[in-house]
């Protein structure tokens, strides 16, 4: 990649990171690198000051801009960051001399009543009243498949999937893969599986339990309500999260850190 001329900052959201803002100004004062706070026009790159939710902001942040984000970890598990806390001046003078890849990870496109969401990790369908279980009907690519009784179900993207895909038994999607996942959570029943669905296939999720509504969240965030009868379509966006990262950080040596295979 060229030179870094212009870096967006983005910080963590409840966490002081102000010291790591103050290294981070001095870094880009010796590499000649205009800050321009958490404003996109004209920058190259995205340096953020967080964890994984923070990240996410930004890559949502971001979206259809052309700028990638980078991430420094000040949070907890920090998969998607690519410099530990630190390490920032030795990787972020890398990042800014052009050290760095860029990946680009599918998004999910949600569609209910004409409004349209587009989710960085992923959709959920769950109950809008606590401790009440849901009946989904569900179909993809056309094709009815019946009707779950569970506690949601979870439709995630290769980033997304080692979040609250992988807590509730799901598989964890490679990164380059052109897929989603779809994951009950809490199905009641031993026969239903995760499946790995490609671009082609749309999922439509209708909520056909009597008297419970339910909360459609978009990467963590309510967006909506499906009343008995309503259905929700979820399938892979044309739209891409660009994710910046250090060429010795890609996928299997991020899986292999933070889930303990290596």
């Amino acid at each position: 990649m060229r030179p870094v001329e212009r870096a967006a900052v983005v910080t963590h959201g409840s966490r002081d990171v102000s010291e790591a803002v103050a290294r981070l100004e001095g870094i880009a004062r010796e590499a000649g690198v205009e800050l321009l706070g958490d404003d996109v026009s004209g920058a190259d790159i995205a340096i953020v000051l967080g964890g994984d939710g923070t990240i996410l902001r930004a890559l949502t942040r971001f979206l259809g801009s052309g700028v990638p984000a980078l991430g420094v970890n000040f949070g907890r598990v920090g998969y998607l960051t690519s410099i530990a806390a630190e390490d920032l001046e030795a990787g972020v003078a890398r990042v800014f001399a052009g050290d760095y890849e860029l990946v680009e990870l599918p998004t999910l496109e949600m569609t209910l009543d004409g409004a349209r969401h587009v989710a960085v990790n992923d959709v959920v369908v769950t109950s809008a009243q606590l401790g009440r279980m849901l009946e989904l009907d569900y179909a993809i690519g056309g094709k009815p498949l019946g009707v779950q009784p569970c506690d949601g179900v979870i439709c995630a993207t290769p980033s997304g999937s080692t979040a609250y895909n992988l807590s509730n038994g799901g598989p964890v999607l490679v990164w380059g893969l052109e897929a989603m996942v779809i994951t009950f959570s809490a199905p009641h029943t031993l026969h239903v599986r995760p499946l790995v669905v490609g671009p082609e296939a749309n999922l439509v999720v209708t909520n056909v339990t009597r008297g419970v509504s339910a909360a459609v969240l978009v990467d963590g965030h309510p967006v909506a309500e499906l009343e008995p009868g309503d259905g929700v379509h979820v399938h892979l966006s044309s739209e891409r999260s660009l994710l910046a990262t250090l060429p010795e950080r890609g996928f299997f040596e991020r899986y292999s850190d933070v889930f303990g295979t290596g």
